[in-house]
């Protein structure tokens, strides 16, 4: 895992590489939670460039310690791979430090040696009738945070590169990201992942000679790189500094005008929503973190006063916390909405544990107090009974779907309500003469219909009362004009 790679894994070539995902069933999980969890980790890996070919799961009280499996199952793992299925000379470690921002430290515990579900002791060793795959893996995927020595022993047993879940997503983070500041923001979560991991490289054990005249025992190159990143972390962060009070001056600009922010679990269907409300072009893609980049617009038609919509960036479960440390200025955009759009998949089986991730992340950017209309999307997936026990479940929430264009204009209009005043309906008659309201008319309210007659044009629109009333004291002044003069 080279420092200078910039990436963990190669770019994706003509061929995906190939990979495997393996997880612990600890107690408490469920088995619908633990397929639930394994198919996301899977389409991370799928958004990462890589083909999923097997799963290996093991049922126990906690991770082994060191090496996440038992014996057994770690030998099942090396089979999709190649690997010896052991750790050499393997000692249980007792505790190890986790490097904070390159040079703080605190102690982990490292899980005691534990005994196998009663039910799952089978499967202590691997299943006798489990048949080697033909093509082997050349990645591991496991969905748990891993300690530096756990990812080391497992990467010793495998014989191929092994990510945790905080790798893969930290990775795609780093591929998706393109305007400055999201690169940045980025980098910065990444390097502090790898901070504490130069231990285990492997290497790093020789010593720059250091001190007046070379005397003393100097750095080594493992300690020059940690302070390399350290200074590296120091120098993001000033410039991100920079480029945060960037952004903070614009927000404050538009401050006055009324924002709403559409919020919630990666690939919910956001910049869908986005693309339909503002009828501009934002990247819509079936990937996991298609968009890390704050996206503010105008929605369209245009209202008065103008409604501003930010896409922002999608949340996850066990999101890492360096990257929504990292990120917390783009969230800002979250904190400083008027009101927020939580934007949730109707269709996913899985919708419960998304809105709870969602709310748990805005709780800790201290957005949870905003104001919030959930919205349940890609509705037109769920059947009708379906419908009925979201609307049980969940009353008050919109059910649409953003590629229904009706679904969107009752949206839209009911952000216009809020911001501008319940929308009412009326009739505008406009002389020859005053022709030029017609296009005040058409800029200020939503023409539902238009038809000329003899004396001028007849209007249909929908618009709240306060501008209704404007638009009708603007033609009263005209028609009393020529009576004045």
């Amino acid at each position: 895992m080279s420092l200078e790679s910039g990436s963990f894994l190669p770019p994706p070539g003509d061929s995906r590489p190939l990979a495997v995902v393996a997880a612990v069933q600890k107690t408490g999980t469920t088995d619908e939670e633990l397929n639930s969890s394994l198919e996301e980790l899977e389409r991370l890996g799928t958004t990462l460039g890589l083909e999923i070919i097997g799963r290996v799961t093991q049922r126990r009280h906690k991770l082994v310690s060191g090496v996440v499996f038992g014996e057994g199952k770690l030998r099942e793992l090396a089979s999709w791979t190649g690997g010896p299925g052991e750790v050499a000379a393997f000692e249980k470690p007792g505790k190890q430090k986790k490097v904070l921002d390159g040079d703080e430290e605190e102690d982990l515990g490292e899980d005691d040696e534990d005994e196998l579900d009663p039910q799952a002791a089978a499967e202590a060793a691997a299943d006798p009738g489990f048949v080697p795959p033909a093509r082997k893996a050349t990645v591991v995927l496991v969905d748990h945070d891993l300690g530096p020595t756990q990812q080391s022993n497992l990467e010793k047993a495998t014989g191929v590169d092994v990510l945790d879940r905080t790798a893969v997503i930290v990775e795609i983070f780093h591929r998706h990201a393109k305007t400055r500041e999201a690169r940045l923001q980025v980098e910065i979560a990444r390097l502090k992942y790898l901070a504490p991991r130069l231990r285990e490289s492997g290497g790093g054990g020789d010593r720059v000679r250091g001190g007046v005249g070379g005397k003393g025992a100097g750095e080594s190159s493992m300690e020059l790189d940690k302070r390399r990143i350290r200074d590296r972390i120091a120098e993001l962060r000033h410039e991100l500094a920079q480029i945060e009070g960037s952004s903070k001056t614009r927000r404050g600009r538009r401050g006055e005008l009324p924002t709403v922010a559409l919020v919630g679990y990666t690939n919910a269907g956001k910049s869908s929503l986005m693309r339909q409300l503002t009828t501009t072009e934002v990247l819509v893609a079936d990937k996991l973190f298609a968009t890390l980049d704050t996206t503010v617009r105008r929605l369209q038609p245009l209202t008065e006063p103008p409604i501003l919509v930010t896409d922002t960036v999608g949340f996850i479960k066990k999101l890492p916390h360096d990257l929504v440390a990292s990120f917390r200025s783009t969230l800002d955009e979250a904190g400083d909405a008027d009101l927020l759009l939580h934007v949730v998949d109707a269709a996913d089986a899985a919708l419960a544990d998304q809105l709870a991730v969602t709310r748990e992340v805005l709780k800790e950017i201290g957005s949870d107090t905003v104001p919030t209309w959930l919205v349940l999307n890609k509705i037109d997936r769920v059947d009708e009974l379906g419908r009925r026990a979201l609307e049980e479940r969940y009353p008050g929430a919109l059910q649409l779907s953003a590629k229904s264009a009706a679904d969107v204009h009752a949206l839209r209009n009911h952000l216009i309500e809020k911001f501008a005043g319940k929308l009412e309906e009326d009739e505008l008659d406009v002389p020859w003469a005053a022709q030029r309201i017609v296009h005040a008319i058409h800029e200020r309210a939503e023409v539902l219909g238009e038809e000329h007659h003899d004396d001028g044009t007849r209007l249909k629109v929908r618009a709240p009362s306060r501008i209704l009333e404007e638009l009708r004291a603007q033609l009263a002044e005209h028609l009393a004009a020529p009576a004045s003069a």
